[in-house]
């Protein structure tokens, strides 16, 4: 499995570096049988985070062709946007629109065999792309009812998969939502090996649309 993770001017650094980690260990703990590779819009290039005097470096262009998996981060910042050139998350996400980058991700979403997956802000990125529209899906709990004004069909929950989509909530669910692919791609067993390395232990129920419908509780 080869995984994309995107950068873009003002992402949040542990959107990318805790799933980072929990996929690299996936990758020793599966031979080499996922690799890792941090990737741009733009292509190679050195790419500012959100915080203040920590960049990362882009080693490739975002590729759907050669991704099985992408994985976007949100930003960091401010939350309420002051005017559209500010440092605020929507303002980061608003100028990430105006790259290839959402482009690239509707060819993600598009192409057979390719998952798309989201940490937090990531999610109401997609959103604002419009790309997610009618599809089920959770992000940072603050972006939910913007998301849904987008038209998504909002969860308040961990980690939501909707097959080709699967998408986290704030922060650090980051690490549930990479532990939760390590076994959808791989197994329990790889991903209870790498849960035990890091001493974290994956939380709430992954929602996905399946199953009976509850009673109100």
């Amino acid at each position: 499995m080869r995984v994309q993770a995107v950068l873009f001017d003002g992402f949040d650094p542990l959107d990318v570096l805790g799933p980072l980690e929990v996929l690299y260990a996936g990758g020793h703990a599966t031979g080499g049988a996922l690799t890792v590779e941090l990737v741009s819009a733009e292509g190679p290039r050195e790419v500012p985070s959100g915080l203040e005097g920590i960049s990362l470096t882009a080693a490739a262009k975002l590729d759907p062709a050669r991704a099985d998996l992408v994985l976007l981060p949100g930003a960091a910042g401010a939350t309420e946007q002051r005017d559209p050139d500010d440092d605020s998350i929507p303002a980061r996400l608003g100028r990430t629109l105006r790259t290839e980058l959402p482009r690239l991700l509707g060819e993600a979403l598009a192409r057979p065999g390719v998952t798309v997956a989201s940490v937090c802000g990531g999610s109401l990125l997609l959103a604002m792309a419009g790309l997610i529209q009618d599809r089920p899906a959770t992000g940072h709990h603050a972006a939910l009812d913007g998301m849904a004004g987008l038209g998504v069909r909002t969860v308040a929950a961990r980690v939501v998969d909707d097959g080709d989509l699967v998408t986290g909530g704030g922060v650090t669910s980051g690490l549930d939502l990479s532990l939760y692919l390590l076994e959808r791609g791989f197994g329990p067993r790889v991903a209870h090996a790498v849960e035990q390395l890091f001493a974290y232990e994956r939380r709430g129920v992954v929602w996905s649309d399946t199953g009976g419908e509850p009673v109100a509780i």
